[in-house]
Order: C-alpha cells, then sequence, then structure tokens
C-alpha cells in the first residue's frame, strides 16, 4: 500500500491522502474578494486529487495585504466568496483550509508577476508597518507598531478566523514564514524592539503566541490549527533551526497540531541552497524533536520522492506547489506511478488509464 495516498488525521479532520497543495497566492482578488479565478484555481486541484488544499495568504486587516490583488478575510462581505470556492473544493473529495496573514513590511508591492517595489500613494499603495522601522530590500522603510497596534493585529486575526469558521473551512494555518509580519517579529535580524515584544527568545516569540492563542480561542475543538514557519532564515545571527524546534514545543501545548514548514523569506539577498526536497531535514528535525505533525515543501516533484518522504517518517505530508501549478492532476498520476488505487472524478473516468 503506498504510505503517500493513506488517509491522514488531526482532531476530527481526516485527510483521505498525504499530499496538499500549499497556499501559493494567485494576486488576483479586488479588494481582498474572491472571484472566478479563484474557483476555477482551486477547484481544478480538487478534481486533480489533493487531499488538502490550503487557499492562499489571506490578509486580516486590509494594510496587511502584500499586493492589492491579495485575498482578504477583514470584513463580512469576503465570507461568501470565499465559501463559495471552499464548497468547489470540499464536493471534489478535497479538504479546504486557509492561510490567514499579515505582510508586514513586505506589503504595498505590486502584484506577483510585477517588479516588486513598494507602491506609491498615487498607485493605491499604503504605508507598511513592522515590529521595527527597517526596510525589506529596496522596499520602503515600515512604521513600527506601537501596542495599540499589535493588539490591533492579535484580533484581527482571530476575527479572520471566526470569519473563516464561518465560511467553512475545515482548518486554518497561521503564516508565520516567508519573512511576512510574524516572521519578522521571530528574527533578531528585524525584530530590535526593546519592549515585551522584542529582545530574548521569548519577547520575539510572544506575538506569534498571542496570534496563536487568540486563534486556537476561535476556532471548534475538533478544528485543527496548522502554522507555516520558515525553519531558518539562511544567514548567520538570525532565526535558525534550533529556536524554531523550540518555539515548536511551546506551540504544541499551545494548541498548534501542525507544522508547514519552509525557510527563508526574511533577508532579501540570502543565499538559499535549493533543490530538490532541500527543506525536507527541517520537517524532520521539528518531527522529531518537537513531537508536532508536519509537512514538507520545497522542490518535491516526483511521486517516488514524496512517497519516500511519508514512508521513511520525514514528515506527515507532503505539500505540492509549482508541480501543480504546472498539472493539476500531478495526484492521480503520482497514484498510477505508484500503484494506488484512488478514485477518480466520475466525469473523467472515461480516461482513467487501465491497469496492465
Amino acid at each position: 500500500m503506498s504510505a503517500l495516498f493513506a488517509p491522514f488525521t488531526l482532531r476530527d479532520l481526516c485527510l483521505p491522502n498525504r499530499i496538499g497543495m500549499p497556499p501559493m497566492c494567485q494576486y488576483s482578488a479586488c479588494e481582498g474578494v474572491a472571484n472566478d479565478w479563484h474557483v476555477q484555481h482551486y477547484g481544478s486541484r480538487a478534481v486533480g486529487g489533493v487531499g488538502l488544499v490550503i487557499v492562499e495568504a489571506t490578509a486580516v486587516l486590509a494594510e496587511g495585504r502584500i499586493s492589492p490583488g491579495d485575498l482578504g478575510l477583514w470584513h463580512d462581505e469576503q465570507v461568501e466568496p470565499l465559501a463559495r470556492v471552499l464548497r468547489l473544493i470540499e464536493g471534489q473529495g478535497a479538504v479546504p483550509a486557509i492561510q490567514l496573514a499579515h505582510a508586514g513590511r513586505k506589503a504595498s508591492v505590486g502584484l506577483g508577476w510585477e517588479a516588486q517595489r513598494t507602491l506609491t500613494a498615487a498607485e493605491g499603495g499604503w504605508t507598511a508597518v513592522a515590529p521595527s522601522p527597517l526596510a525589506f530590500g529596496t522596499y520602503a522603510a515600515p512604521l513600527a507598531l506601537d501596542a495599540g497596534g499589535i493588539w490591533r493585529v492579535v484580533d484581527a486575526f482571530a476575527a479572520a478566523a471566526r470569519r473563516a469558521v464561518r465560511a467553512g473551512f475545515r482548518a486554518v494555518e497561521i503564516h508565520a514564514a516567508h519573512g511576512y509580519l510574524l516572521h519578522q517579529f521571530l528574527s533578531p535580524l528585524s525584530n530590535l524592539r526593546d519592549d515585551g515584544y522584542g529582545g530574548d527568545f521569548a519577547g520575539r516569540t510572544r506575538l506569534v503566541r498571542e496570534v496563536v492563542a487568540a486563534v486556537r480561542a476561535v476556532l471548534p475543538a475538533g478544528m485543527p490549527l496548522l502554522i507555516r514557519l520558515s525553519a531558518t532564515d539562511w544567514v548567520e545571527g538570525g532565526w535558525d533551526a534550533a529556536q524554531t524546534v523550540e518555539l515548536c514545543r511551546l506551540l504544541k501545548d499551545d494548541g498548534v497540531d501542525l507544522v508547514d514548514v519552509s525557510t527563508g523569506g526574511l533577508v532579501a539577498d540570502a543565499k538559499i541552497p535549493a533543490g530538490p526536497g532541500f527543506q525536507v531535514p527541517f520537517a524532520t528535525r521539528i518531527r522529531s524533536e518537537a513531537g508536532l505533525p508536519v509537512a514538507a515543501v520545497g522542490l518535491i516533484t516526483e511521486a517516488a520522492q514524496a512517497e519516500a518522504i511519508i514512508a521513511k517518517g520525514e514528515a506527515d505530508l507532503v505539500l505540492v506547489g509549482r508541480e501543480l501549478l504546472r498539472n493539476p492532476f500531478w495526484p492521480l498520476q503520482a497514484a498510477q506511478a505508484l500503484g494506488a488505487e484512488v478514485a477518480w472524478p466520475k466525469q473523467y473516468l472515461r480516461a482513467k488509464p487501465v491497469a496492465r
């Protein structure tokens, strides 16, 4: 039996297999509202056989968007359009989850396929916020959040989580990776605060833990809470794997059910040794040392590669990103390659390969 196509349970949620689609921004919303692009984009991957679909970074505040094209859940009018997306995902047998996010100092930039620079006010840009007034690369310097601004962020994550539950999502992921706001608080390279939200490990991890507590408090008891972390900044003196493990031990007690393990994103010129499965060892270490289930990401493109990650116990899930953008039906083809029997959409059964 294929390990990749075995079910996986988190709290009351049962995934039909170990393949997930990670959150990947589409930069196609207007005022944070999902539209037909999102329906077809996510629906086609559910038809293709993934077990878990994590909807892209969805801003908890308007100023927390990366770009004007980001999805949002900062007001009630954004709920039903997202519910339409998730109903299609769920109707095709996949589990719909959503990533809640705040971009921090990486906010107010152009769409993903445009030159990445801070938008001017005339272009519809806004002032970004961060733990400290330090710019990311060539972006404009952000404003440092005061205590009131920090609590507004915590409240916004909780409010967005309530809306995600109302929409019908089956799991929520908190984005604390890739150099966005929560990651900015974690790393000593971007957090130079001298109050209770900076300085030592306890101070720098405080906001993440407060957001986790606020979100966990509004989720049903049986709903899983995920968190995406960058396990390293790939820069000496930055956030690293040892700190990630220590944080994950705390997050386990705080009610996090799975860690979506990525890396990088905080430093514009970091040297990242990308290669097939290059981030998997970080996931394996967290799984082993923190005792939390993990999802592995990063250049996982082949069925045998994904199968080995699960079979060896290196991760509990594999999240296949760009390969799913290239090929929405990758899971069905992986099942064929691994000799696993999986359900095909009835409408496509005429195309299902015949076993020989």
